[in-house]
């Protein structure tokens, strides 16, 4: 009994953390594709070098 003190505060804890996790997501996808960009680009640039 003593350990729900306040069970209102571990009910959002979880929503709080998923809305965490899903931005911290969304903003590893963004710098994933924007390295993957970088890198297409690169590649691009490197071949009309060569050629």
């Amino acid at each position: 009994m003593a350990e729900q003190k306040n069970p209102s505060k571990s009910k959002s804890a979880p929503a709080g953390r998923e809305d965490r996790l899903k931005a911290a997501l969304k903003a590893n996808l963004a710098r994933r594709k924007a390295q993957a960009k970088a890198r297409t680009a690169q590649v691009g640039a490197d071949q009309n070098k060569k050629g």
